[in-house]
């Protein structure tokens, strides 16, 4: 038996992560390159996309990772933790990442390309005026009137903003002003 008729035969011909059933493919989950059954998952062309390139992830396309992280296989494991880990400042992320329980070995596995990329992410992390790390939950303080178009009002400078969220973008923050949800940019912004 092949692979890939291995990988339809244990993922019922469904993405391993999400569960669609188009446009399937192997993916050998790094940095194992021995090209096996158990270390390679079957997932469509939106998860490959968004695994292999940080900045076009759709944090809602990985709700499905509630479900596909209690998958007995090693491999999905594996994967789930990682995403979890990238979309860690959302807080429903956050909350799954803290109830995955990996095998030390599976674990190892997971962190083995995750501390290659810690340059990588420093570099992304959303920052503040001053150059503080920014975390989903922070209070921060506007620093400049910054007219908030479509909604029909300026939010002035002195302005806190409690409990902001984290986007896919490094530059901007969401977050509620006069009870609206906006996003900010992080360069006129500091950290409370």
């Amino acid at each position: 038996m092949t692979i890939e008729q291995t990988l339809q035969q244990r993922s019922d011909s469904k993405c391993e992560l999400c569960t669609s059933d188009t446009h399937l493919n192997i993916y050998e989950v790094p940095p194992e390159s021995d090209a096996s059954a158990e270390k390679s998952i079957l997932i469509c062309d939106t998860c490959h996309a968004q695994i292999e390139d940080p900045a076009c992830v759709d944090i809602n396309h990985w709700r499905c990772l509630n479900d596909s992280m209690w998958n007995p296989e090693p491999a999905i494991q594996v994967m789930a933790w990682r995403m979890l880990n990238r979309l860690k400042a959302e807080g429903w992320a956050h909350d799954l990442l803290d109830m995955l329980y990996l095998e030390p070995e599976v674990q190892a596995w997971a962190e083995a390309t995750h501390n290659d990329n810690s340059d990588d992410a420093e570099m992304q992390a959303t920052k503040d005026s001053n150059g503080n790390p920014l975390i989903a939950g922070d209070t921060i303080i506007l620093i400049k009137d910054l007219v908030v178009k479509g909604a029909g009002f300026t939010a002035k400078r002195g302005t806190m903003v409690k409990n902001i969220s984290l986007t896919d973008n490094p530059k901007h923050i969401e977050g509620r002003v006069n009870g609206t949800r906006i996003v900010l940019v992080s360069a006129f912004l500091k950290k409370a």
